[in-house]
């Protein structure tokens, strides 16, 4: 964990603060080795999902999860090479943040402090599995955001 500047903040100026950040759930599957692991003609298909939530655990704090879920496939088979599930957590402090301004930055700023930690831990888990590591692209979390709040405006089709 990245250390942090504890100084104490001037009255009324808003920040948020890392209490804590941790592996949640951690799972890395690689059920056909070690014939998953022989040379290929072709890279393999490769899925990533990325979810966060946000959980109020103390006034003023919010759990974020960030969970990175990635399924590396055959092309020709379709055979599962591997499975990786992350769920990386930390607790966050706001302080001084406007009701209607902590959902977003909970949702886009926090998940983007918590993301290069969980990327290293999925390469790690992969390289450790016998693959190359999967270093997963940088993520939009604003993008991302905006496409999970249209999608809960979204009338439910029946």
């Amino acid at each position: 964990m990245a250390e942090q500047d504890n100084q104490p903040q001037p009255a009324g100026q808003p920040n948020i603060a890392v209490v804590a950040q941790y592996v949640k759930d951690l799972s890395f599957e690689n059920p056909g080795a070690p014939q998953s692991l022989r040379p290929r003609s072709a890279a393999p298909n490769i899925n990533v999902a990325i979810n966060v939530q946000a959980n109020p655990v103390a006034e003023n704090q919010l759990e974020i999860e960030l969970r990175l879920e990635a399924r590396a496939a055959d092309k020709d088979s379709g055979e599962v090479l591997f499975a990786s599930e992350l769920v990386y957590a930390g607790i966050f402090q706001f302080n001084n943040i406007p009701p209607d301004q902590v959902r977003p930055l909970a949702l886009v700023e926090c998940p983007r402090l918590l993301f290069p930690f969980a990327r290293q831990i999925i390469a790690e888990a992969s390289r450790n599995g016998g693959f190359p590591q999967l270093l997963i692209e940088p993520v939009d979390f604003a993008t991302l955001y905006r496409q999970q709040a249209a999608g809960e405006r979204r009338p439910a089709n029946n």
